[in-house]
């Protein structure tokens, strides 16, 4: 059984209450462990936080067994993970060397006392338990302790809000058709490799390390015919392509006439099998598309094309940049308010920015008082901007395209230049969560991916309570400072 942190202090063990951070300090890890001490000393939202982990992590299972890492360790790692941007292996270390947090944690020991540790399993296997619902939850927790308790915000004051998009990479290597065959086939060897090594006594895969290395080679010349320039680039591309393509097909061949004749002795040979033919059906796809490409001459249309054969959720976008001109991954629309604090986030599934704008103000306007909401060109509708005048009184939405006279004359308006200028504030925003890792997610799934995502705004949101927390504290030492030299 789980427990929210440690209920009784231990001989040695230091208060979490009492965990020092620097009130001068404008490190990162430092403004995030302040809002997190802030949020723990605070009774209500502890209850709040700790209720949504148990109903998540802990609900359903006996109070019975060993006790396992407590929930509180668990989301101080998450965000302090995403906090700094920084891999298993370095939260790892720090987890087991860094003072503050671990005093934060609740697993700090006066010297003399023997030291809690964690393995590096210990620490992937529980943060990983963490959802993209559990974190969602906690994160409007947290969206509503910054207000309240931090910034101050009074129920009925309006919330001055502004919305953009970036893209989110996933982590794939740049796709083409043949290199995605490539990936395909190497899947298929892998797996037949692990039948072998399992049924020692298999046989009809002597060369199995020949087809691997002759496929890859076969690729990689492809790869350097489409890359290449100069005379018969065309006739040395399709003659690539024809002989990676025989021998994919003869490949392919033998992996449908084998498969019948694989040993199937558990579950495991199961799992087995339908990842073979999993990736027997990619290998099929991509070498159907490298022939219509490259030997017929079609143009694949873009619902046809996949993008990664493991990361398969990830988008080809396109966000009319120079640098960079094309982002593998998916686009992610967050609201930002004037206190800074990300109010609402939204992962676009093969959507443009135009597309999300109903439903979002759907959400908001349910939620908050908004006095007003600047947007980029991107979000321009005529029906949207419509919509969101009947219920907010400054709308910032230029349009995307010639202008009317009234257009003219609105956006050339004191109060829509104003806005307009304050709204390029959210790309010092998205700057900041990119820095907190939300340039390119490096866990593997649709599910973490999305968790991944949560984690970051959850993090980012904290800092920025932190931040504020920290400068009020500097401001209350700076004045008892002043006091005491006045009265010296």
């Amino acid at each position: 059984m789980r427990n929210r942190f440690e209920q009784q202090l231990s001989m040695g063990q230091l208060p979490i209450e009492e965990t020092y951070i620097g009130v001068k300090s404008k490190n990162a890890l430092d403004e995030l462990l302040a809002a997190l001490k802030e949020i723990y000393c605070n009774e209500e939202y502890n209850k709040r936080i700790f209720s949504i982990l148990e109903k998540h992590i802990s609900s359903g299972k006996k109070r019975t067994g060993r006790t396992g890492m407590d929930l509180w360790s668990i989301f101080v790692l998450a965000q302090v993970r995403l906090c700094l941007n920084v891999s298993y292996d370095m939260l790892h270390n720090l987890a087991d060397n860094h003072r503050s947090m671990r005093q934060l944690m609740g697993i700090e020991r006066d010297f003399g006392y023997e030291r809690i540790q964690y393995e590096y399993q210990n620490i992937y296997d529980n943060v990983t338990m963490l959802s993209d619902e559990l974190v969602t939850e906690i994160n409007a927790v947290i969206l509503e302790f910054g207000h309240r308790e931090i910034f101050l915000k009074k129920e009925d004051t309006a919330l001055r809000l502004k919305t953009d998009s970036f893209v989110v990479e996933s982590n794939v290597h740049f796709p083409t058709d043949y290199n995605l065959l490539w990936d395909s086939a190497r899947k298929c060897l892998d797996t037949v490799g692990k039948f072998l090594k399992k049924h020692d006594g298999h046989k009809g895969w002597r060369k199995i390390g020949n087809w691997r290395y002759e496929m890859k080679g076969l690729m990689r010349e492809l790869g350097k015919a489409s890359s290449s320039g100069g005379k018969g680039k065309q006739e040395r591309e399709v003659k690539a392509a024809e002989r990676y393509l025989k021998k994919a097909k003869a490949l392919l061949k033998k992996f449908q006439e084998e498969l019948p004749n694989f040993p199937i002795d558990g579950a495991m040979d199961m799992t087995f099998v339908i990842a073979l033919e999993y990736f027997m059906m990619l290998m099929e796809k991509h070498i159907d598309l490298v022939d219509r490409r490259i030997l017929k001459g079609e143009k694949i249309p873009y619902e046809e094309k996949l993008f990664s054969i493991f990361e398969t959720y990830t988008e080809w976008v396109k966000k009319g940049k120079s640098r960079p001109n094309v982002e593998l991954g998916k686009k992610l629309a967050i609201t930002t308010d004037q206190f800074d604090l990300i109010v609402d986030y939204q992962l676009m599934s093969h959507q443009q920015d135009r597309d999300i704008v109903i439903e979002l103000a759907d959400r908001l306007l349910n939620k908050y008082n908004i006095a007003s909401w600047s947007f980029d060109k991107g979000f321009w509708r005529k029906e949207n901007k419509e919509l969101l005048q009947l219920e907010i009184p400054n709308v910032v939405m230029p349009k995307l395209g010639k202008r009317n006279k009234a257009e003219d004359v609105e956006e050339a308006s004191h109060t829509f230049k104003r806005l307009k200028n304050k709204h390029s504030a959210i790309e010092s925003n998205i700057n900041e969560l990119e820095n907190r890792g939300l340039d390119r997610c490096p866990d593997r799934g649709t599910r973490h991916y999305a968790r991944y995502i949560s984690l970051g705004v959850c993090a980012y949101n904290l800092k920025k309570i932190g931040r504020r927390i920290l400068e009020a504290q500097r401001q209350q030492l700076e004045k008892q400072q002043n006091r005491l030299l006045k009265s010296a």
